[in-house]
């Protein structure tokens, strides 16, 4: 609602609404009772196998440096991190909120994973309840044949943000004065059936696999006739 009265500033406090038109007044002293939201200090609170950490948990990545005079410290805890193999659980101040925080070694650098609290991740029961549906046998074998196929070593470097990258070529483009060729919009509605879907996925995965394998078959065939040419001359 809008009264059109001036507030003078000795006139304006913190309130907190805890029901529906019900406030509570929160003063200076009770902030002061508050931790110091300007420390930049990290509280550990315990060391866990990183493993036992749900990535659901995890919010953003923070590099950590030692402050001037914090360098030892610094250094025994990475290594006595890296010689457990533990992370830290900590407490942290950023900015003016206190979050949750694991820190862990990564190419001998601490690294701060900010966490949200027990509370603040949604379980999953309080979602909308889904129909279950009947899987067949010969689907889950085929779900599992293509996990199996696409199984490899997490490589970063070989995945790219395809539509930064589109992006990115488009505004060179204009700028270089070049018309820009818009894509047909795909058509919607149209219902994909999972097997057909499998199927062609384990068809792409074995054809790429056969074409690899015969590049690597035609390369060592041309180095042993090169070697063979060599050795006859």
């Amino acid at each position: 609602p809008n009264c059109d009265a001036e507030v003078n500033n000795e006139d304006i406090v913190w309130g907190y609404e805890y029901q529906k038109g019900q406030y509570i007044v929160l003063s200076e002293e009770d902030f002061e009772r508050l931790p110091d939201e300007k420390s930049r200090t990290v509280d550990i609170l315990d060391f866990v196998d990183l493993a036992s950490i749900d990535p659901v948990y995890f919010d953003k990545t923070y590099f950590l440096d030692a402050n001037e005079g914090g360098e030892k410290a610094y250094e025994l805890l990475i290594h006595a991190m890296k010689e457990t193999g533990k992370v830290a659980i900590a407490r942290v101040m950023i900015r003016t909120k206190e979050t949750l925080a694991a820190l862990r070694i990564w190419q001998d650098t601490v690294v701060m994973e900010t966490m949200f609290y027990y509370d603040e991740v949604r379980r999953p029961e309080l979602l909308p309840p889904s129909r279950p549906a009947k899987l067949h046998e010969n689907e889950i074998k085929m779900a599992v044949s293509l996990v199996q196929n696409l199984s490899t070593k997490f490589e970063p470097e070989k995945y790219t943000n395809e539509y930064r990258q589109a992006l990115r070529e488009m505004i060179e483009a204009k700028v270089a004065g070049e018309q820009i060729a818009v894509p047909a919009a795909p058509e919607g509605g149209k219902v994909i059936d999972l097997m057909d879907a499998l199927k062609a996925s384990l068809a792409a995965v074995e054809q790429k696999r056969v074409s690899a394998a015969s590049a690597s078959s035609a390369t060592a065939g041309q180095v042993k006739k090169t070697r063979r040419k060599k050795a006859v001359t």
